[in-house]
């Protein structure tokens, strides 16, 4: 499998995974303090190939999303749920450790997030279905990322997060739906 975008990492380490799962080539931002001439990399690249940005599902990674995002909105993102992203021993958590299969299912799903969203979505809708201010929120919205490929966000994130991905309101409400049936059987 060859992709024609850059595929935006924060290491060697990923770069090597990467290269496992399928044919691309990488653009490495070395940890969370981005310099000038790596986003004027990712720009140019942006420009002829196209980007795909894929950090690792935590907090120094979304830091380093965010970073991309601000210079270069047109990018995809692709997002590996933090379960498929732990290191060996429970040690760790990046692109590095997922397998070559969630490595090319997490690319094939990559989106584009929109500069100007409508919504179809609302802040009470994450509080009736008891994504924010529930003792089980995180737990969900960790699910709700898993279902919709947006990664995980904390409850603040998360209504940004779909406004930017255009999650249609149906597609949310059948993955809420599907927690809720999930969380019956485990009951």
């Amino acid at each position: 499998m060859k992709i024609k975008e850059i595929i935006v990492v924060e290491g060697k380490d990923d770069t090597v995974a990467i290269k496992r799962a399928i044919d691309a080539d990488t653009i490495e931002t070395n940890g969370s303090a981005i310099n000038e001439e790596t986003l004027k990399k990712i720009e140019l690249a942006a420009q002829t190939r196209g980007v795909i940005v894929f950090t690792d599902p935590d907090f120094p990674g979304e830091k380093i999303r965010k970073t991309i995002v601000a210079r270069v909105p047109n990018c995809k993102h692709a997002f590996i749920p933090k379960k498929e992203a732990i290191g060996k021993l429970g040690r760790g958590v990046g692109v590095e450790h997922a397998t070559p299969d969630a490595i090319r299912l997490a690319l094939k799903e990559a989106h584009v997030m929109e500069t100007e969203p409508k919504e179809e979505i609302t802040k009470e809708d994450l509080i009736y279905y008891r994504l924010i201010g529930d003792p089980s929120a995180k737990m969900r919205r960790e699910r709700l990322g898993e279902i919709l490929k947006i990664g995980y966000t904390n409850g603040k994130q998360l209504y940004k997060r779909l406004l930017m991905f255009q999650i249609p309101r149906d597609l949310f409400i059948e993955a809420v739906h599907t927690i809720f049936q999930e969380e019956q059987i485990h009951e």
